[in-house]
């Protein structure tokens, strides 16, 4: 990929319950921030791609929802493109957003992600993940994943009597595969969520900041089996968003030349049909092969990375399938201090998923968010200190024992 494509601003909401705010309110705080910090006016902008996942769900809005949200804040008279893919909606635009530019057709261009997912009907608010597999064949795909889980036995009383959505026992039944292939415990998956929460402390954005050790993450309230409540996403409200540029258009603009990051590469890769612990065809896996070799690097060159911990043991996973750390030693190397800002490998220094939180529509950009002001030296507590390449991993969704979707990004000075 060219390296003449650049992120010259970037804006994000606060993440968490906005009852008072829609989708065209935190659409246009997150816009308006972008656009102040690329130095752009909207009038600049020359088309947009707008993520959202569960609009459609929660009020009945389809169709034409970014075309809508952004014409409420005067942006009008543009190419919009609607996304839609899961989690990764918001990363998705991203890409689509870099091709674009790269295409040629235009020189600056928006990515957007706004969800608006909290409601006082908890049953109808986490039905909205229940179309993020396959509908017509629920109860197969339900038995195959959580078959992954076989062999570890959850302890009596390690599952919650409270609604939760159906994807926390897919990912705990992950999670106990993990354990029986590589003998992670739940100690070291606590050890993920106590590092992001002590993250999160540092970031004004995240949707939870209060700080966790290892032990009291153990006797917090259980989900299923290994996981408990500390170790999962929350339910969130938010908006994300990113200006896309060319060398041309960051003339045009009037930020300043040295704060724009380079855009290294992207990979957008489905699933396929594998063993559920045939991790070497992973669509990750296979993503971040594509994504290094785009960008002429390797896992070792990464300085920090933001990847998809809608649960502790979805960065256990990642990290070992991006390469950062060895197959297997993902807890382990959390536990060691590793994966912590002022370690070997610092991972999701925002607080992650887990603690920022997870508008699903928005959370691509969330991390991209997060990692442009990383390279740019203005993360202030929670900064990475050298950070010069930042890897960005979002999943969506599941299709047979793996995410259905997945996009990674790879950002630079």
């Amino acid at each position: 990929m060219s390296n003449d494509i650049f992120i010259a601003g970037v804006g994000m909401t606060p993440f968490g319950r906005h009852p008072n705010l829609s989708v065209k309110d935190l659409t246009r705080q997150a816009v308006t921030a972008a656009l102040a910090d690329a130095g752009g006016e909207p009038s600049q902008l020359q088309a947009a791609y707008f993520a959202n996942a569960t609009q459609g769900h929660m009020d009945g809005q389809h169709m034409i929802r970014g075309q809508l949200a952004l014409r409420a804040m005067g942006l009008q008279s543009l190419p919009v493109v609607n996304v839609e893919n899961a989690c990764a909606s918001a990363s998705t635009a991203l890409h689509l957003a870099v091709q674009h530019v790269r295409a040629g057709a235009a020189d600056i261009v928006l990515a957007v992600g706004a969800e608006k997912m909290f409601s006082d009907d908890k049953a109808r608010m986490f039905a909205a993940f229940d179309g993020a597999w396959d509908v017509h064949d629920t109860e197969a795909s339900r038995a195959r994943l959580l078959r992954m889980g076989e062999g570890i036995e959850p302890p009596p009383g390690s599952t919650s009597p409270r609604p939760y959505s159906v994807f926390m026992d897919i990912y705990a039944a992950m999670g106990r595969m993990h354990m029986r292939e590589y003998g992670t415990t739940q100690r070291e998956f606590a050890a993920i969520a106590a590092k992001n929460h002590g993250h999160s402390v540092h970031n004004p954005l995240a949707q939870y900041r209060e700080a966790y050790t290892i032990e009291q993450v153990l006797a917090a309230p259980p989900i299923t089996y290994p996981v408990t409540l500390p170790m999962c996403s929350p339910v969130s409200d938010g908006a994300a968003a990113a200006i896309v540029c060319s060398a041309a258009g960051l003339k045009v603009l009037n930020g300043r030349r040295a704060r724009a990051v380079r855009v290294l590469a992207c990979a957008l890769q489905t699933g396929s049909e594998r063993a559920s612990a045939d991790f070497e065809r992973h669509l990750v896996r296979l993503a971040s092969k594509r994504l290094y070799e785009q960008a002429g690097v390797g896992p070792q060159d990464v300085s920090v990375a933001e990847v998809h911990d809608a649960t502790a043991i979805g960065e256990v996973l990642q990290s070992e399938l991006l390469g950062l750390v060895p197959m297997g030693q993902g807890g382990a190397a959390a536990e060691r201090g590793e994966t912590t800002i002022g370690g070997r490998i610092p991972i999701n220094p925002s607080g992650g998923l887990e603690c920022k939180g997870h508008p699903i529509g928005a959370t691509g950009l969330a991390q991209v968010f997060e990692l442009v002001t990383q390279l740019r030296g203005e993360a202030g507590a929670r900064q990475v200190q050298g950070a010069r390449i930042a890897l960005a991993e979002n999943g969506g969704g599941l299709a047979g024992v793996e995410e259905a979707v997945a996009c990674l990004t790879l950002l630079g000075k």
